[in-house]
């Protein structure tokens, strides 16, 4: 049964991030709200949490395209190659908010995710989201849940996201509704960016 617990966006109280980040340290799955719809996530160096995530999206972990939910640019150097300056003030421009970046991939990601070439970077505007990476003190692996309903792709009512995930995921947090639109994703790991979803950013800043 997972823990459901209510987190105000206005103010975060940091005693229930602590409760959150203690879950995510301990190996446990959490869903959490973003500035799109909401996500489930876990602690990027724990490896059985990991591998719970890919057997819940039947995906191989080594395989999987999930995305690494940061605090802000910092620690990008960690997980991305060196990018250029033109690439770097896309990122300032768009960060924080409903994007997801494919940058070219590090020597220095998690085992997992060694071979892979790229990384998809987020940073959303939210903030229980951006203050649980910051209490924690790397990023979240993250994956959206969808819905098996095809009118309803993404569900935002946290009480029912509970009633689908409760046997899954080991807490679930009640930020408010979520939003049913996906954020835009834009490679940035090539010459020119190419806009692979179009979903909830505005594609005018680029």
């Amino acid at each position: 049964m997972a823990e459901f617990i209510k987190i105000y966006p206005e103010n975060p109280n940091p005693k229930e991030i602590q409760k959150v980040v203690k879950v995510l340290k301990n190996g446990g799955l959490i869903i959490y709200p973003t500035d799109t719809v909401y996500g489930l996530g876990c602690d990027i160096t724990n490896i059985k949490a990991l591998e719970r995530i890919a057997k819940i999206k039947g995906v191989k972990l080594e395989k999987s395209n999930f995305s690494f939910v940061c605090e802000d640019l910092s620690n990008l150097s960690d997980y991305v190659k060196q990018i250029d300056t033109t690439t770097f003030k896309i990122l300032k421009r768009a960060l924080p908010g409903p994007y997801t970046f494919i940058l070219p991939g590090s020597k220095n990601l998690p085992n997992p995710f060694k071979k892979r070439k790229t990384v998809g970077i987020r940073v959303p505007d939210n903030s229980i989201a951006l203050a649980i990476v910051a209490a924690l003190g790397n990023p979240i692996v993250s994956t959206s849940i969808r819905d098996d309903d095809d009118v309803l792709e993404y569900t935002t009512d946290p009480e029912l996201i509970l009633e689908k995930w409760n046997n899954l995921v080991d807490l679930v947090i009640d930020g408010g509704y979520g939003d049913n639109e996906a954020s835009t994703i834009i490679d940035l790991s090539e010459e020119e960016p190419i806009v692979i979803r179009e979903g909830k950013g505005s594609l005018e800043i680029f």
